[in-house]
């Protein structure tokens, strides 16, 4: 299995550091299911209209305990650069 390079990770943690995650803000879900991301968080992630987002659920005992969201063009880079290196193998075999 390919080694990861968690220097391309945005929360790569630093040495001694213990992670990236922290609250941003809190949102409520009104009666269509939609939010809202707040403007500043948006502005920071350069998450501007049209831009599409992959939701990730993360189960504990068969129910949804969290939920990730990364821009599906970095998700999908972050695919190919796990998966890219298996299939070279494969197809190598």
């Amino acid at each position: 299995m390919p080694k990861k390079n968690t220097a391309k990770s945005c929360c790569a943690p630093a040495s001694g550091d213990a992670g990236c995650c922290y609250v941003e803000s809190v949102v409520s879900v009104d009666e269509r299911g939609q939010m809202l991301i707040p403007k500043s968080l948006r502005d920071k992630a350069g998450i501007k209209t049209g831009t599409k987002l992959t939701l990730i659920g993360w189960e504990k005992n068969n129910k949804v305990c969290c939920i990730s969201m990364v821009k599906t063009e970095d998700f999908t880079g972050m695919v190919k650069e796990l998966l890219g290196p298996m299939m070279k193998e494969i197809s190598v075999k």
